[in-house]
């Protein structure tokens, strides 16, 4: 009887361990069933999200004509400019040596903007579709009537004015807040003064730059 307990309990116990091992098989298959089906919803995600991005993104590129060459950005400048005033473009240049759009005609001064912030903008827009279409090597610069020149040697004069105040002074010169390009003028032209140094403070559209004499009093 002993013998026979012995063989029926060494039987029990190996049926227990087939049935435990069976579970644990069955808790790693439905844990991989749920970890692939998470998965492949995943994936089905992330398709759906491709499709809506680049039906998205054909809805924003068909909302921007097709632009060729500088040609069609000259037009599409064109458009920019009669959209945002009631004056009229006579004629545009680009200089291609300094990658530079030239714009020129009658009552422009809306489209310069007070500090030139509305031709900022314009150049943005242009830069950024020309970017989508691939046009442009690197981002083209806008100019109009010649502000950019004419406000470049304003800032450039008032720089190295700044700069001789503060060394003939011996203090800091904190100037008034400047766009980004104003800002590289003076930095730029104060670059290899060895009496001075420039740093900007602040953030946009606060930002500044304080012209510091190398020996303060």
């Amino acid at each position: 009887m002993s013998e026979q307990r012995s063989m029926e309990e060494a039987i029990s116990q190996f049926v227990e361990s087939l049935e435990e091992e069976q579970k644990s098989n069955k808790l790693i298959e439905s844990k991989q069933k749920i970890k692939n089906e998470e998965e492949a919803e995943k994936d089905k995600e992330d398709e759906n999200y491709k499709i809506e991005y680049e039906e998205e993104k054909e809805e924003i590129v068909e909302k921007i004509k097709p632009i060729e060459d500088i040609d069609k950005i000259k037009e599409f400048i064109i458009k920019i400019v009669s959209s945002v005033t009631n004056s009229e473009v006579s004629e545009i240049k680009y200089d291609k040596e300094n990658n530079e759009i030239q714009i020129y005609g009658k009552d422009l001064g809306i489209a310069i903007g007070k500090n030139g912030k509305n031709m900022e903008a314009i150049e943005y827009i242009v830069n950024l579709v020309a970017r989508r279409k691939n046009i442009l090597e690197s981002s083209v610069v806008i100019d109009i009537k010649g502000y950019r020149r004419k406000k470049y040697e304003i800032i450039k004069n008032l720089a190295i004015r700044m700069a001789k105040k503060a060394v003939r002074e011996g203090r800091k010169i904190v100037l008034k807040p400047m766009p980004s390009y104003e800002r590289k003028i003076v930095h730029d032209t104060l670059s290899d003064n060895k009496e001075v140094k420039t740093k900007s403070k602040n953030k946009d559209p606060y930002r500044r730059i304080i012209i510091y004499p190398n020996k303060e009093n």
